[in-house]
């Protein structure tokens, strides 16, 4: 009878050569991917915490990032946000990143795949964008307290062709956008035309080459909190659909 050690001697490198050809056959086939938060004008990476919490229970991993959103032009906070995004990406070795935005987040998301595309871009999902700029600043953006306020990248954000938000042209990635079509704000809805979020009417939400678009009943500031706007999000990150 062979001797137990005289076998596993002899199958030894063959049982070490399947097992690395299956490690490798898996590593190509898994692929790892990642979400990028990105918060709006005058807020932080705070205000997302939730729709944060609620990815991560659903087996995503995460990374909420915050950025100056007051203290710069939309040009260099996408600059700045860019260079993060792509230091956490190789820190994590991410195959393939996805986003989740509010407000001028998406137009950051935007001016980046203008200018210097991300070339593992996947999905993204747009809360509250000012697509086509928002009647707020036609309407206040003049006001000295207004600049001082919400930052220099807030005046770029008109309806105006020059506006920034006007001059990037249709999305060539994998979008939803979800507006929202409560207002906690009567005197800013006042000066919006069409239904609105007290921000950003259902029009100027919309983006040319979006895949998905769907309305939610919330407002600007809690768009991110809202439980239907949280599962179309999902939805479209795992299947690229609609629930």
């Amino acid at each position: 009878m062979r001797h137990p050690c005289a076998f596993w001697s002899k199958h030894l490198k063959n049982l070490l050569f399947l097992f690395c050809i299956f490690s490798l056959g898996y590593s190509k086939v898994k692929k790892d991917e990642h979400v990028f938060l990105l918060h709006g004008l005058a807020r932080t990476s705070s205000s997302m915490s939730g729709m944060e919490k609620f990815l991560q229970d659903h087996n995503f991993s995460v990374t909420n990032l915050d950025y100056p959103s007051r203290k710069f032009l939309i040009s260099e906070l996408a600059e700045q946000v860019r260079k993060k995004i792509v230091m956490n990406s190789k820190a994590q070795n991410v195959d393939k990143i996805h986003f989740v935005t509010h407000s001028m987040g998406g137009i950051l998301l935007r001016q980046i795949q203008k200018t210097k595309p991300l070339s593992n871009l996947g999905r993204t999902v747009m809360l509250g964008p000012p697509n086509k700029g928002s009647e707020i600043v036609d309407k206040l953006g003049k006001l000295k307290i207004f600049k001082m306020l919400n930052g220099p990248a807030s005046l770029q954000l008109g309806t105006k062709p020059h506006n920034t938000p006007n001059k990037l042209g249709p999305v060539n990635f994998e979008v939803c956008v979800i507006a929202g079509t409560q207002s906690i704000n009567p005197i800013l809805s006042q000066m919006i035309l069409g239904t609105d979020d007290g921000k950003v009417s259902i029009a100027r939400a919309k983006v040319d080459g979006m895949k998905e678009f769907i309305q939610v009943k919330a407002p600007h500031p809690l768009l991110m909190n809202n439980q239907t706007a949280r599962d179309v999000t999902l939805s479209f990150l795992q299947t690229g659909k609609l629930p």
